[in-house]
């Protein structure tokens, strides 16, 4: 049963990847007791030996973190008085929501419900899904009586992948909760760990509300620029320098074109536009900027193969380098993933495609994506492609790697302009 006292309660982190693990060390830091559950037995273990593989919590951080019950050992979370739910919400082949495994730690936590509990979700979902889909699921399994026997809330993680500023503690929190004293409770909690401040919203939904549009809202600036990219491309003009032209302006929007994949942005508008269809509303402009930005990989690369051909090199069995796969720079994070596109679509065009990243994991990589990453490239490649613009790749002898003609293409104008070919 929760507590008002916020410490006295004992908090359960269900999913400890990129937002639960560093959620359950900021709570360890602020004297909480934590239960950090994952069903990934080999993760449990990793994290025992202070080891992450996303690189979120630093081994200092894990080392100080040892009194967190890190477990794979569901009856652990019998103990818990408050349930935080932080397991992902992808989309099926069809671009649908994929709620298996928020429906999954729904039943686990129900399992083991109490009365007086209190479950919060951070997955991002659509609005209504927390009392619409997961809390008839608590009911089912635990027998209880939603905002009776216990309660729920909602305060949507705002993880940013890589980014070691912008973190857990100093990120504003949304938060809400199932009625109004549990939407204070969970105000309270959130503000014990985040300094800088939380945001009580007036309903659950409008807190799932304002979290898919956070990254509905990014998709679409970038879906905008991307369209801008492929319109100037046709007029030969240099994106970039039209960008930093336009920049000069005060409230200019600075979005830059290129790859949109990962957790949140390339999925999130699916959740928006499942739920809004389901309300017999077709969305034109949120689809509209998914399709623009979905076909990107596929425009680069054909691209490329333009480009190759006016240099005069032969496009079948052409060797192709890519450099870089994670969703965005300097992380390990290879979910949803653009840079695939590419890689398909060049080995459609009978091209050998070397694939190099320092930081993703190689096991990861070939089995999410079939793909076998090289330890270093050696080659001498007709065309370099850099799609992640990781800081490693600035120490690299780019026009080294290339043969005499080669066709260097900057996804991300990161390189240095007199050495590309092209950039986006």
């Amino acid at each position: 049963m929760i507590s008002k006292n916020i410490k006295e309660n004992k908090i359960a982190i269900i999913g400890l990847g990129y937002v639960g693990l560093p959620l359950a060390i900021e709570f360890n830091k602020h004297d909480f007791d934590v239960i950090g559950y994952d069903i990934n037995k080999s993760r449990i273990d990793d994290l025992k030996k202070g080891l992450d593989f996303t690189n979120e919590v630093s081994k200092e951080d894990l080392e100080k973190a040892q009194s967190i019950l890190y477990t794979c050992d569901e009856n652990d979370l019998s103990a818990a008085d408050i349930y935080i739910i932080t397991v992902p919400t992808p989309i099926d082949v069809f671009k649908q929501p994929d709620l298996s495994p928020l429906k999954s730690a729904s039943k686990l936590v129900g399992k083991y419900l109490s009365k007086g509990d209190l479950v919060i979700y951070e997955s991002t979902v659509f609005p209504g899904c927390t009392e619409e889909v997961c809390v008839p699921v608590l009911e089912d399994t635990s027998g209880l009586k939603f905002n009776t026997d216990f309660f729920c809330g909602y305060s949507p993680e705002r993880i940013n992948p890589g980014d070691k500023v912008r973190r857990v503690h100093n990120i504003i929190k949304v938060t809400s909760g199932s009625t109004n004293e549990i939407a204070q409770i969970v105000d309270d909690l959130y503000s014990a760990i985040v300094s800088a401040g939380t945001h009580k919203a007036s309903s659950i939904k409008v807190a799932e509300a304002a979290k898919i549009i956070e990254n509905t809202q990014r998709d679409l600036n970038i879906s905008f620029v991307n369209e801008l990219a492929l319109i100037f491309d046709r007029m030969n003009i240099d994106t970039l320098e039209v960008l930093e032209a336009a920049g000069t302006k005060w409230n200019f929007l600075h979005f830059r074109p290129g790859l949109v994949g990962g957790h949140c942005i390339g999925v999130d508008p699916f959740y928006l536009t499942h739920k809004a269809e389901s309300l017999g509303y077709h969305p034109q402009v949120i689809l509209s900027g998914r399709k623009i930005n979905d076909d990107m990989g596929v425009h680069i690369a054909n691209k490329v193969v333009k480009l190759m051909v006016r240099e005069g090199h032969r496009v079948k069995n052409a060797k192709a380098l890519i450099l870089g796969i994670t969703f965005k720079e300097n992380c390990p994070d290879i979910r949803n993933s653009k840079v695939i596109d590419v890689i398909d679509e060049l080995k459609e065009f009978g091209m050998s495609v070397d694939v190099f990243d320092p930081h993703a994991d190689q096991d990861e990589v070939k089995h999410e994506y079939g793909v076998n990453l090289i330890k270093q490239p050696l080659e001498r490649y007709d065309t370099i492609i850099l799609t992640v613009s990781h800081n490693e790749f600035k120490d690299l002898d780019i026009k080294k790697l290339g043969n005499s003609n080669a066709v260097i293409y900057d996804v991300k104008s990161f390189l240095p302009k007199a050495i590309v070919t092209d950039r986006l």
